[in-house]
């Protein structure tokens, strides 16, 4: 049902919840981040319809979850740091992770070729195309989703052998779920284990990310959040070929903000775990005003709005885009804004994070609401942390 904006006002409680006692930041700091988040999210949720968000925020070794509206309408709970949220697209950075930890183990090299890992496919184009070409989106022009016709894991094999790439790998990005769904069923092969059970067992896990899952346990199931289509139906995602891989995990901002922390070097990690994580946001391609990282995407910092909002279009999602390749790639740098979206039917989210400033934002929203709200709302709060820095 649909809200006016008087009502859902109403439901917008807001509730700090601070996730860590590393260090005492000043009380007047803190009032100035949760000013900050209030000012830039109630105004996105009264005009978006959204039921319930939760905004985790990192500013140097504090970090913050910001709870706001219901989880759901039916029930009316509060949305709280541990609510569960479908992250969509976000999901691919940690197959990014799971497909560096691989290579860092010595179990892939981004640089061999497909086949190498999956014979099945064997003498097809599809097999000729690098690893690294699955996590850049650059294999030779997959659609975004996979097709209507192809329903199980056999189809989707033989859809793989027939497929004929409209451009050469390495030459243009098309933004798709089957090249990163299958980053991950070759990066799940090669470690001899099932995807998701290494997610759950080499990422959740080892990150201390205690409340994200794949297929979320019934008894966690009082802590999803119910989705809404734009016309207030509810909604949440439903499983499908390479859904695990691309776009499947729910998490809560807490884990995301421990994810984001982890990605900034301010956990203590396993040294081959923290080296995976760090070489995920290797440059590999130039890609219109932004560059291609192992599925993140990163600018070089101070960035402009009016940039970030080009290079997170629906241009960059749904068309192809001439990509120049860094030859070497560029090593990891902090004086980056690296970011991704993600969408489901029934759910919006948006990370991103600067580790020269050793700041970062999660956005979860139980609505799918344009992206470049959400980008200009993490950058409105990102800014004004900063000290008015753009």
């Amino acid at each position: 049902m649909k809200l006016t904006v008087i009502r859902l006002m109403a439901t917008i409680a807001v509730t700090l919840c601070a996730t860590t006692s590393i260090s005492h930041a000043a009380g007047n700091q803190q009032d100035q981040i949760r000013q900050a988040v209030d000012e830039a999210v109630r105004p996105v949720m009264a005009k978006n319809n959204i039921a319930g968000m939760a905004i985790g925020i990192i500013d140097g070794q504090q970090h913050y979850v910001y709870s706001y509206g219901v989880a759901s309408l039916e029930t009316r709970k509060p949305v709280t740091q541990n609510t569960l949220f479908e992250l969509g697209s976000i999901s691919k950075t940690f197959t990014a992770t799971l497909a560096s930890l691989a290579q860092v183990d010595g179990e892939l090299a981004l640089t061999d070729k497909v086949g190498k890992y999956l014979p099945l496919l064997s003498g097809s184009r599809f097999a000729d195309a690098r690893v690294l070409d699955l996590g850049t989106h650059t294999p030779g022009g997959l659609p975004l989703q996979v097709p209507d016709n192809v329903s199980n894991n056999d189809q989707l094999m033989q859809y793989l052998k027939a497929w004929q790439p409209a451009y050469a790998p390495g030459t243009e990005r098309t933004y798709s779920n089957i090249s990163i769904g299958m980053l991950g069923v070759l990066t799940a092969t090669s470690m001899k284990q099932g995807f998701a059970a290494l997610a759950e067992q080499r990422l959740f896990a080892a990150l201390g990310m205690t409340n994200s899952y794949f297929d979320v346990p019934q008894a966690h199931m009082a802590d999803y959040a119910q989705g809404y289509k734009e016309d207030g139906t509810p909604i949440r995602v439903a499983p499908g070929v390479l859904s695990t891989e691309a776009y499947g995990i729910k998490t809560s901002a807490a884990d995301m903000t421990r994810f984001l922390q982890a990605n900034m070097n301010q956990l203590k990690l396993d040294e081959k775990l923290q080296r995976a994580i760090t070489q995920t946001h290797t440059g590999y391609f130039k890609a219109g005003v932004m560059t291609q990282d192992l599925i993140w995407e990163q600018y070089a910092y101070p960035v402009a709005l009016k940039t970030l909002q080009e290079g997170n279009s629906p241009e960059m999602i749904f068309n192809a885009t001439p990509v120049s390749e860094f030859k070497p790639p560029q090593a990891p740098r902090e004086d980056v804004w690296i970011n991704k979206t993600g969408s489901t039917n029934g759910f919006g989210a948006y990370v991103a994070f600067i580790p020269e400033k050793q700041l970062g934002i999660v956005i979860l929203a139980n609505r799918s609401f344009p992206i470049d709200e959400r980008v200009s709302t993490a950058y409105r709060i990102l800014t004004a942390i900063a000290g008015g820095e753009h």
